[in-house]
């Protein structure tokens, strides 16, 4: 008898094993597959490969897009002399100061709104019609009660970053389970301790989401205010360009934005996955 428990079980254990492959393979098969190794640089890479054929065979006029090799002798030059460093210091100071005030104003807006039906009531309407109108669209105002100094420029990156983060971390903070309240009521969680333990954690997945937002919207914003009435920065050094029919300059402020846009987000995205390592996802 005990033999023939053994062989039973024994075959069970045999058809787990199998339903399990068999589960796996179908996993695999309708996911988007295994990681692609440094799969984040080909888009850019192939990008590079285009630009590059185009303008040595002569499809692309250096007139209106300078080829890749004029690009890297121009950044070269800018950097001998001083100007990409100083302009790019500026235009960083900026990007991190206005994505700094608007990530810390969107997270307190949110819990706020996400922790008290009044705060809802009160904030979230007025942020939905901002998120309804471009922060762009607020420049002659913001001239007209900042004038166009560096106090305008930051509020307009904060702007453009505070809706994102608020949007994204007020979703997640009324997506926390139910039942993770009624156990820190259980067992007695104050409400600091609530907010600590069940709160901020249950909130981070929609914040990194508003945040990789934030982060493009904090350069989308840059580039245009950096072109009104600037002494310094990317984009000023990219108008001056365009006043002078410098393409080259252009092209290399573009691509120096581009840069930093990806940068920014692969790091952001490395930060969620970290933070995040414990879900499973079609991104593993």
């Amino acid at each position: 008898m005990s033999g023939q428990l053994a062989s039973l079980s024994g075959v069970r254990a045999g058809r787990e094993q199998a339903a399990s492959a068999q589960a796996v393979r179908r996993r695999r098969r309708l996911g988007p597959g295994k990681p692609i190794r440094f799969g984040a640089v080909i888009g850019p890479v192939l990008l590079l490969a285009i630009w590059s054929i185009g303008s040595a065979v002569g499809w692309l006029d250096p007139r209106v897009l300078s080829a890749p090799w004029t690009v890297v002798t121009t950044t070269r030059d800018l950097i001998a002399d001083g100007r990409l460093q100083s302009n790019l210091l500026t235009s960083a100071q900026r990007a991190f100061a206005g994505l700094g005030i608007g990530v810390v104003l969107g997270v307190g807006l949110a819990l706020v709104a996400g922790l008290s039906r009044w705060g809802e009531a009160i904030l979230d309407g007025p942020i939905q019609i901002k998120r309804a109108i471009p922060s762009l669209a607020l420049l002659p105002l913001l001239i007209l009660w900042l004038g166009i100094g560096e106090s305008m420029k930051i509020t307009t990156i904060t702007l453009g970053v505070f809706v994102p983060i608020y949007l994204h971390t007020h979703n997640g903070l009324r997506s926390i389970d139910s039942r993770y309240v009624e156990l820190a009521q259980t067992v007695g969680l104050s409400r600091g301790e609530f907010i600590r333990r069940v709160v901020l954690p249950g909130a981070l997945p929609g914040f990194l989401l508003g945040l990789r937002f934030a982060v493009t919207a904090a350069w989308l914003s840059l580039v245009v205010v950096e072109q009104i009435n600037s002494t310094s920065g990317i984009g000023y050094m990219m108008e001056l360009a365009r006043t002078y029919g410098q393409t080259d300059i252009i092209i290399v402020g573009l691509v120096l934005y581009g840069a930093l846009g990806l940068l920014s987000d692969g790091v952001v995205r490395l930060i969620q996955r970290k933070a995040l390592s414990w879900r499973r996802t079609l991104a593993d």
